[in-house]
């Protein structure tokens, strides 16, 4: 029972924080719709990969410092609810607002895919702060179950892109926010 709401908790938090990347594909896809496969794995791919790297950031970066200072891991869930909240709050008020930011005029080169990569995934790093109670083998486990999450959530996006545009974007950013303060508030009131 234990690994089954760890497998789920890893993919809600991989489908919560792949909605920013998924808007970013859609948009990927409408701009460059003759986008081969091997295209569409390295977007998808480039996105999954920070999304994998973030939370084992966030809690290497938590993990050591919470070592040296104990009395810090009380406001863990204080903490994880506060930024899983104005993370997934910002996500919703742009959704509902339909302000979400059309980042690409043409197909995205390797520079923009990588600051894609890192300002859709820069919320990820908050995940490392709600499982510092994980041994880094499991905080492996959930960060690579959000990359993959993410890479097909975003295979999905870039084909839906070139198929339908940009119109369901503003739909994923508020599931996505939903989720993410859900999340924040199983946390806090679980711990």
């Amino acid at each position: 029972m234990e690994i089954v709401l760890f497998i789920l908790n890893s993919v809600l938090f991989g489908v919560g924080l792949a909605m920013d990347a998924f808007s970013v594909s859609l948009a990927n896809g409408l701009h460059e719709p003759k986008m081969t496969f091997k295209r569409v794995c390295l977007i998808a791919g480039t996105f999954g990969v920070f999304q994998f790297l973030m939370p084992m950031i966030g809690w290497v970066c938590l993990h050591t410092i919470a070592d040296y200072f104990l009395a810090f891991r009380r406001w863990i869930p204080w903490i994880a609810l506060v930024l899983l909240a104005i993370m997934g709050g910002k996500m919703l008020i742009e959704g509902i607002r339909g302000d979400e930011s059309q980042e690409l005029t043409d197909a995205v080169g390797k520079k923009g895919l990588f600051v894609q990569g890192i300002a859709t995934s820069i919320d990820a790093l908050s995940v490392g702060l709600t499982i510092t109670d994980y041994t880094w083998q499991q905080a492996l486990g959930e960060s690579l179950i959000i990359g993959a999450i993410t890479f097909v959530i975003c295979v999905a996006g870039l084909f839906l892109g070139k198929k339908i545009g940009v119109r369901i974007a503003g739909k994923a950013s508020i599931l996505g926010g939903v989720i993410l303060i859900l999340i924040g508030l199983e946390i806090f009131l679980t711990a």
